[in-house]
């Protein structure tokens, strides 16, 4: 009953503002609910704000206890929807496959996935020393075990 109203009311919230979409949404045992978004252009605290009392004014503590959290997804956290990425483009990230771990420069995001580019320090063809290319790989979503933004300061 209370999941089937939240989600209700989430679904609601999300759509008045088509930038915000879900990440993650669960409910516990004891009436915790916790829900995590992002958006297209990022989340504000006002978001989460607006998200959170379309949910708590909407629900009757009488009839129900419970304590609720509305969230960002970190900035640190694994993308977990092809949306996030879009917003990421031209950031540096790192994507693990199931036969490697890439860095490189979110340089394109297509419907089936992502492309990466890097540059690479390698053997020259002939003679001594090492040479500086340019590297290019595209990786689809299904390959994909996870992906974070680097973040540099």
């Amino acid at each position: 009953m209370l999941q089937n109203k939240v989600t209700e009311l989430l679904n609601s919230a999300l759509e008045e503002d088509g930038s915000l979409f879900l990440i993650d949404f669960s409910i516990s045992t004891d009436n915790r609910i916790k829900v995590v978004i992002d958006g297209d252009e990022g989340v504000t605290v006002q978001d989460c704000i607006k998200i959170s009392r379309a949910i708590e004014h909407n629900l009757d503590r009488d009839e129900v206890d419970f304590a609720l959290e509305v969230a960002s997804a970190g900035a640190t956290a694994p993308l977990v929807l092809p949306r996030q990425y879009k917003k990421n483009l031209g950031r540096k990230m790192e994507v693990r496959t199931p036969d490697d771990t890439i860095e490189g420069n979110l340089t394109e995001v297509t419907e089936e996935g992502i492309i990466l580019e890097w540059k690479a320090r390698e053997p020259k063809p002939i003679g001594k020393g090492k040479v500086t290319v340019r590297k290019k790989q595209e990786i689809d979503f299904s390959d994909i075990k996870e992906a974070k933004v680097i973040l540099k300061f």
